[in-house]
């Protein structure tokens, strides 16, 4: 629900354009992974990617892996943030929200306990179906309410304590950004569209579990077929109904019904938990795996395997409660997490991969094959990921940080590890 917000920064048709933009290359991308894993089934993650795409040196290696780690960290961290908004929301602030984090960690943590992906199947099913079901509330609530949260008719209304304007007046939805919005801000945003899309930094494991590794373009495609409908038609009828001077993210704060905003939120809870849990469970998979290799703790159940695998995960959400905790901005933690790890996971690598399997193509005889018009044509377009990439990292990690210090001075939060509400 990141999606209506980023479109009333960057006004609907930057922001249909971009969403359409992030997906096809993450399409692409993915494509490009699919190709590296079939190519390479020794592959069992990304750090060995990593390793394999930067001539085999260890220090690739060891680089992606605290990058993999940081970054499934930081999504953990995200889902304790929302979580904690959820119960702040849905009890009316009945508690600390230091306090709603911890039970937002335990509960993660005791979802993350199963050792399988298979375990996790049905969860990612019903997931899914609730996904759906909550932003599609949140979208027909937006439509049929009055108004949204925090409307006022005078479209000069000012703050009777600073005599500064106020949000007021009917919705204002534009084609266009509004004068006066910022570089960061615009980044910001494109960035929050980012993070929705990009997650090929899990499909090698998926890949490699995988019965038939050749179906997997086919659930690709349905699936990102399905998040430009969903995305760009929820996000655009929200962000329609509450225009700029209203919108919060996620988009959930900004019904006027109390009543609408807690069922709509409330439909996304096995999401803000089994995301969570899948990013914990490939973290800990790939700690685990390498510590216990070759040994009966990988594949028994003994004590010694349960206590490591419950005392890893442990590690990882107590990480990700730290880090909800220093950085209790939503859409500044996905831009920060965009910036910092996308940047690597979702352009660069991918990037990188094509130009050194082509490279193998050839026979080593240049970085272009094959030496056509489409050969250099792709050749060039997978340069320009890169870019794009480092752009991401420089400009984003940039735009992000400036974005939190500003939320800061502006008292936007009480601080860190705050009991303040921070419900919607």
């Amino acid at each position: 629900m990141s999606f209506p917000w980023s479109y009333s920064i960057l006004g609907l048709v930057p922001g249909l354009i971009l969403t359409a933009f992030v997906a096809a290359v993450v399409l692409y991308t993915s494509l490009i992974v699919w190709e590296f894993c079939l190519r390479h089934p020794e592959v069992r993650d990304v750090c060995d990617i990593g390793q394999m795409l930067f001539w085999g040196k260890t220090w690739a290696w060891y680089a992606t892996a605290i990058m993999f780690i940081l970054n499934n960290c930081f999504i953990q961290a995200l889902h304790v943030l929302v979580t904690a908004k959820y119960l702040n929301t849905i009890t009316n602030h009945s508690q600390c929200t230091v306090v709603f984090a911890v039970v937002s960690t335990i509960i993660c943590w005791l979802c993350s306990l199963p050792r399988t992906f298979s375990a996790l199947s049905r969860l990612a099913t019903a997931s899914a179906f609730f996904t759906f079901i909550s932003v599609l509330l949140a979208a027909v609530f937006a439509g049929v309410e009055s108004h949204p949260l925090g409307y006022n008719p005078n479209p000069n209304a000012v703050d009777p304590k600073t005599g500064l304007p106020v949000p007021s007046g009917d919705p204002i939805v534009t084609a266009i950004p509004v004068a006066g919005t910022t570089f960061v801000m615009g980044m910001n945003a494109f960035l929050n569209i980012s993070y929705t899309f990009i997650g090929q930094i899990t499909l090698p494991s998926f890949i490699a579990e995988m019965k038939d590794p050749r179906d997997f373009p086919k659930a690709l495609w349905a699936v990102t077929i399905c998040e430009i409908i969903v995305f760009s038609i929820v996000g655009g009828v929200v962000y329609g109904f509450t225009g700029n001077q209203y919108m919060t993210a996620p988009a959930f704060g900004s019904l006027g019904n109390e009543v609408y905003k807690k069922v709509a939120f409330s439909f996304m809870i096995p999401t803000l938990i089994f995301l969570g849990v899948l990013y914990a469970s490939v973290s800990s998979r790939f700690i685990f795996f390498r510590v216990f290799e070759g040994t009966r703790h990988k594949t028994s159940h003994t004590v010694v395997g349960w206590a490591s695998w419950a005392g890893i995960l442990a590690a990882t959400w107590v990480a990700a409660f730290i880090i909800a905790e220093v950085i209790p901005f939503f859409s500044d933690l996905l831009s920060l997490m965009s910036s910092l790890f996308d940047s690597f996971f979702g352009f660069i690598f991918w990037g990188v991969a094509y130009i050194r399997m082509r490279r193998v193509d050839g026979n080593h005889n240049g970085l272009i094959y094959p030496k056509t018009p489409y050969g250099y044509a792709m050749f060039a377009l997978n340069v320009c990921i890169i870019i794009i990439g480092f752009f991401f990292l420089l400009a984003g990690t940039y735009t992000s940080v400036q974005s939190i210090i500003d939320g800061y001075k502006a008292g936007a939060v009480g601080g860190v590890f705050t009991c303040a509400s921070n419900g919607i």
